[in-house]
């Protein structure tokens, strides 16, 4: 087989297992090459989630977001969001890095993006949900036995300023918006809270605009050509 022949047939290896193992598409075949990284189920932090739930685990999205920063092939990153949140630590972690990446970046509300799905949805340059889409705002829950103490309480409430520090900062909502969406009483049932879909998460201002993956990448392909 020629040298060529072998590179390709192993390229073609490479993203297989990538896309079956991640969820992902590196370097897409488009005008320009981007990333596409898949935010769905439930986000696992340093605890393993049950088995049988379809899961997003940090620790392999961490390194995918740093080759994106460092691999000058990659021109812009596109994140395609369906989850029903997760590790609070472990979502606002990603969140941070998506922020942080200097090439432009979109993200697209496809199913839900509830709980600390939001802040991954907003984390981008620019951010786009479809209509049927929903995402769900409420504060910070934890299961499991926790201390009756002061300090616990302390800590949700520094751990929700956080997230509603970092929303505020990456959309066009504000902090107290989004605490009074946050603690709304009678629209979820037995939680408080409020559900939006994509129209009133645009008109919320917490969605950049409505919108799917082919508004995304226009997007995309308009900044890196902007820039170039």
């Amino acid at each position: 087989m020629p040298e060529d022949e072998k590179e390709t047939t192993e390229q073609q290896r490479l993203e297989k297992e990538q896309l079956e193992d991640l969820g992902t598409v590196w370097r897409t075949r488009g005008p320009h090459a981007i990333h596409c990284l898949t935010v769905i189920g439930q986000i696992e932090g340093h605890v393993e989630a049950p088995q049988g739930q379809k899961t997003t685990k940090y620790e392999h999205v961490i390194p995918q977001l740093v080759a994106v920063q460092e691999d000058p092939a990659v021109e812009g990153l596109l994140v395609l969001i369906n989850t029903v949140g997760g590790d609070v630590e472990a979502g606002l972690a990603l969140a941070e890095l998506i922020a942080s990446i200097s090439k432009p970046s979109a993200t697209v509300v496809l199913g839900g993006g509830h709980s600390i799905g939001i802040p991954l949805a907003v984390s981008a340059r620019r951010s786009f949900i479809v209509p049927t889409a929903t995402m769900t705002v409420h504060p910070v829950r934890h299961s499991g036995m926790i201390l009756g103490v002061p300090q616990t309480m302390r800590w949700f409430e520094q751990m929700q300023e956080r997230i509603t520090g970092f929303v505020a900062g990456h959309s066009g909502i504000t902090a107290a918006r989004y605490s009074e969406l946050m603690l709304r009483t009678g629209e979820l049932v037995m939680d408080v809270g409020t559900m939006l879909d994509g129209k009133k998460a645009v008109k919320e201002k917490l969605i950049d605009q409505l919108g799917g993956i082919s508004d995304a990448l226009e997007w995309l392909y308009r900044e890196i050509e902007r820039a170039e």
